[in-house]
């Protein structure tokens, strides 16, 4: 099959798009364990913590997303022997940032809470999950690297495999913690943090005995610490770093701004969000796919595959964002019913649902760009736009959410997603430069 066909993006992006389902289902199955305890305060802490960590961890995305550049261009040069010394390299990343977060995870808790206003009994669950899930990050970030070795090579089904399986033994764990333990929010941290370190283990040992087929693999420290691989490294890492801190950012400033508003705002948005979360991830496999080609297609100096590419998966994303748009408007209600008993809650969720369902399609062009400009390790590019972005994004949402409230939350996300488009479809002449050798 061609790499430039849409059949091809649609190959490679199946498997993700089942791995992927499975990320946020965790979140959503973590809600509904907590928003059928009776005690919005389970919820209100579950989400604030779990949006923290999403910051922490995500703003490392570079882990993920800076592999599958390197990777793909490696693999288009058939530099085997490149692609198993960036593995090594990020893994020796992994190993100072998870003890930088031990050691400051005291400092990080003080500045959280003082962050959020929180009730003295949410503040008191949100200190339990913090103190459980900070030890997770070895697990979780060593999986960042595994997913973004295999994705690079175009050996998506491997990369969905891992993902898959941490989020279902996520999934099974969290509810035998708290349904059979009774551990409520204990189990779900626990939950994450035992599937972490088990997936990361297991699929660590499998992506080595991969590694050694492709070439022996000798440990030459010379090699794997060269000064300017690892300033490349850094370079490309440094800016995707910046990228993710601002988009996680955005989303921790949108749980802040509903909790400004009240804590029952908190739980409804988390609801929804959740909605939302599960659509980008859905939408997100089309721009994995598409970074491992992009990559490749740049490694390979092949203009047309790459323009073919371009072309072919922002006509696959924004149809299935649309379709995925007008499937949350007939069945939301079922959904937000299934995630909370609470009857204040449900109605506020409903309220502000229709947020939720617009947000698919609008979104869809951001993910898409976000893939291209990550395959190609264009990322002073990306950090840019999203500089850009966020601004606008804060200014407009502290107006917005002052006049029409709730509603205005919403709004000044749905323009953040686009104004992430607009910003890199400006900077998208310059890949193409590329080709042309500037």
């Amino acid at each position: 099959m061609e790499k430039t066909s849409i059949g091809y993006i649609v190959k490679l992006s199946i498997p993700i798009f089942f791995a992927n389902l499975a990320i946020p289902l965790v979140a959503i199955i973590d809600t509904s364990l907590m928003g059928n305890l009776g005690n919005v305060s389970y919820l209100s802490a579950t989400s604030v913590a779990a949006n923290l960590f999403s910051m922490i961890f995500w703003s490392f995305g570079f882990l993920r997303m800076g592999t599958v550049g390197m990777v793909s261009q490696a693999n288009g040069a058939e530099n085997y022997k490149e692609i198993i010394n960036i593995i090594l390299r990020n893994l020796l990343f992994v190993i100072i940032l998870s003890f930088v977060l031990f050691f400051a995870q005291n400092l990080i808790l003080k500045i959280s809470l003082q962050i959020f206003e929180l009730n003295s009994q949410t503040t008191s669950f949100y200190k339990e999950y913090f103190k459980i899930r900070i030890y997770s990050a070895p697990g979780e970030l060593t999986l960042y690297i595994i997913t973004g070795l295999f994705v690079g090579l175009q050996k998506t089904k491997i990369s969905s495999i891992a993902v898959g399986f941490f989020s279902i033994l996520n999934i099974i764990l969290s509810i035998i913690f708290v349904t059979k333990y009774n551990l409520n929010i204990k189990g779900v941290a626990y939950g994450t943090l035992f599937s972490g370190i088990i997936t990361s283990t297991v699929f660590l040992i499998y992506t080595f005995f991969y590694l050694n087929r492709l070439k022996k693999i000798n440990f030459i420290i010379k090699e794997i610490v060269d000064l300017n691989k690892l300033k490349n490294i850094f370079n490309i890492n440094f800016n995707i770093f910046i990228r993710t801190i601002l988009l996680t950012f955005s989303f921790l400033w949108f749980t802040y701004l509903g909790s400004k508003i009240g804590e029952e705002y908190i739980a409804a948005n988390a609801i929804l969000i959740n909605l939302v979360v599960l659509s980008a991830f859905i939408l997100d496999a089309y721009a994995f796919s598409t970074e491992g080609i992009i990559g490749y297609a740049l490694g390979k100096k092949d203009k047309n595959l790459f323009s073919s590419i371009v072309k072919n998966s922002f006509i696959l994303s924004s149809v299935t964002g649309l379709g995925i748009s007008i499937l949350y408007y007939f069945v939301h209600k079922n959904v937000i019913y299934m995630m909370s008993d609470i009857d204040l809650i449900i109605s506020l969720s409903l309220d502000y649902s229709i947020w939720m369902i617009i947000l698919p399609f609008f979104a869809s062009f951001c993910y898409q760009f976000d893939g291209i400009f990550i395959g190609a390790s264009q990322t002073k590019e990306i950090r840019n736009a999203m500089f850009f972005s966020v601004s606008v994004y804060l200014l407009i949402s502290l107006v917005l959410t002052n006049y029409i409230s709730n509603d205005g939350v919403w709004i000044s996300l749905t323009i953040f997603m686009i104004l992430r488009a607009l910003s890199l479809y400006y900077y998208l002449n310059r890949i193409y430069l590329r080709f042309n050798g500037n």
